[in-house]
């Protein structure tokens, strides 16, 4: 099993800032030790903020090729109309957004909606054109493997590009348990239908040995292919810290 370098980790970062107090100020500096890492040969692998600082981000980076994602669809509750998760999302996308991070809707998930699930998984994907899609399944409010699973599967039906374990915003985070039934669900899909699709692990990811027994995990589960930021994401906001030997 490959036990990467602290720096050869970097890649696979969606270098994140979540919190309710971010201001313009803020993201200028995130894109701003995005630059010197890049100028050291360590690109993240994208940005991830909310939808407002999504100008923030491409304005700051126009010279750098560091993807923009963003959080929308009424992140981190899922709850809302899905006229304003489209809108929300519309707007994100013409403001510089590369990547879009949504939460499964897990009020409909647990009513046994599966079918709305999927249509407005389906509907935000249709406004993205060749742009990469996370879906979130919040596997910490899910209560056993078999969700997880079909969360996986409905996401995967939607049209996900990459399927996210949380938001951060629970008490419960990633789980290797949880990383691996999404990775099973994954292999099935690849098998059946030769498409890849990526694994975010984001919620609790805070030091090195954390970040290397999920690449090991990605690399039992799904096979050294994965290994690449196309695949294969981290999201953090302190494991950056951790990692840094330059």
């Amino acid at each position: 099993m490959t036990s990467p370098k602290r720096n050869d980790l970097i890649q696979f970062i969606d270098l994140t800032s979540l919190n309710a107090q971010d201001t313009n100020l803020d993201v200028f500096a995130l894109t701003e030790k995005t630059k010197r890492l890049v100028q050291h040969g360590f690109p993240v692998a994208a940005i991830c903020v909310y939808p407002n600082f999504a100008h923030v981000v491409k304005t700051n980076l126009v010279d750098y090729s560091i993807p923009c994602a963003v959080v929308s669809a009424s992140f981190p509750a899922s709850q809302s109309y899905i006229e304003v998760k489209l809108l929300e999302t519309k707007m994100a996308l013409e403001n510089g957004a590369d990547e879009i991070d949504i939460v499964l809707n897990l009020g409909e998930f647990f009513a046994g909606q599966f079918e709305n699930c999927t249509s407005e998984i389906q509907a935000i994907k249709q406004l993205m054109g060749n742009k990469k899609l996370k879906v979130i399944l919040e596997t910490g409010i899910l209560k056993t493997q078999k969700e997880v699973a079909k969360a996986a599967e409905i996401a995967i039906a939607g049209g996900a590009d990459f399927i996210k374990t949380s938001t951060g915003k629970v008490s419960i985070g990633a789980t290797h348990e949880a990383v691996q039934t999404i990775c099973q669900v994954i292999k099935k899909h690849e098998v059946k239908t030769n498409k890849k699709i990526g694994v975010k692990v984001s919620g609790g990811v805070k030091n090195y040995q954390d970040a290397v027994s999920y690449y090991q995990l990605i690399e039992r589960e799904l096979g050294s292919s994965y290994l690449t930021p196309a695949l294969f994401r981290i999201g953090a906001s302190s494991l950056l810290d951790d990692l840094i030997t330059i």
